[in-house]
């Protein structure tokens, strides 16, 4: 085994843009709104870009090699998680994502809940997190008389913020900004409002699904020092882990073989090395580390996140 790097899969949006022109080559024409990294889903499944299993359909890569892939603990049915870079040029609709129950019941589909890292922004530039200063029929009214964007609760963001967006949070991307979400391996998203564009609203199953009780959380972590990095756990809940590491000259780490790990850069470059690999690895990458993959080291100057599912 060694690290697995997939083909970017690129969504073109209305609200897209070129931004992730700064650090890639291989942007089709358009404006690009997603890119999917490590994705298993019927919307987008992965092509293995490098080494010994170039070419190869991640189902069929998680068919042949099973649980020496994903982990003793992973489900071989379906992958639990997903990686996507979002650029926007312009605003996102107002949204909101389903639990796990109701997705299931109304969807056939895992619910959503979803972080987002900062991995660019421009000056000013915006998210929504949440509501404020309004109950369910208060929102239900603004929704049907198009003043929903006093109830919002937007917030400037910066390069390094971190936001955990749980399934039933209303939640909105503001125009220049580059983000890595880390998602439920799920594309169910409910449309709540959407700045008079012609597309579908779901204001009943987004109503059914909204608590208006969560609250926007910046996430940091208490940083932990080490021999030529630091180290902090941004958040753990009940689908996904998360963690940060700003490294300096290398971090020695390994494989769990109860579960796969995923390591995206957010900024800077190096490599990924063990006993018989070396990647390449710069900001916008994202490696799938086998659960078998034993020991690797990350080297050089670069910020990762290492998130994973909880088992």
């Amino acid at each position: 085994m060694y690290p697995i790097r997939f083909e970017n899969l690129y969504y073109e949006k209305i609200w897209g843009g070129r931004d992730l022109e700064s650090f890639r080559d291989n942007l089709p024409e358009g404006q690009i709104g997603e890119s999917w990294d490590i994705a298993c889903h019927p919307n987008g499944i992965g092509v293995v870009e490098n080494g010994e299993f170039k070419g190869t359909r991640f189902d069929d890569l998680i068919k042949s090699q099973g649980h020496a892939l994903v982990g003793t603990k992973v489900s071989l049915e379906k992958l639990p998680l997903l990686i996507k870079l979002i650029n926007s040029k312009e605003k996102l609709s107002v949204q909101v994502h389903p639990g796990d129950e109701y997705a299931a019941k109304h969807e056939g589909d895992y619910g959503k809940t979803e972080a987002w890292y900062v991995m660019d922004a421009k000056p000013g530039a915006c998210l929504i997190v949440g509501t404020k200063n309004c109950t369910k029929e208060e929102f239900e009214v603004a929704i049907k008389s198009g003043e929903v964007e006093k109830y919002l609760n937007k917030i400037e963001v910066k390069k390094g913020d971190c936001f955990l967006i749980n399934s039933g949070l209303i939640h909105a991307i503001c125009e220049g900004v580059i983000i890595a979400e880390i998602q439920q391996n799920s594309d169910v998203t409910y449309r709540v409002y959407d700045y008079g564009r012609p597309r579908e609203i779901h204001v009943q199953k987004a109503l059914d699904v909204t608590n208006f009780d969560l609250q926007c959380e910046n996430l940091h972590g208490e940083e932990k020092v080490f021999n030529g990095y630091k180290k902090s756990l941004l958040c753990k809940n009940e689908y996904f882990g998360i963690e940060k590491y700003i490294i300096e000259k290398s971090a020695k780490e390994e494989s769990d073989k109860e579960r796969f790990f995923m390591i995206t850069c957010v900024d800077g470059d190096g490599t990924i090395d063990g006993e018989n690999f070396s990647e390449k690895i710069k900001m916008g990458d994202s490696y799938l580390i086998p659960a078998t993959l034993g020991q690797y080291e990350i080297k050089g100057k670069l910020t990762i996140l290492k998130s994973y599912p909880v088992i």
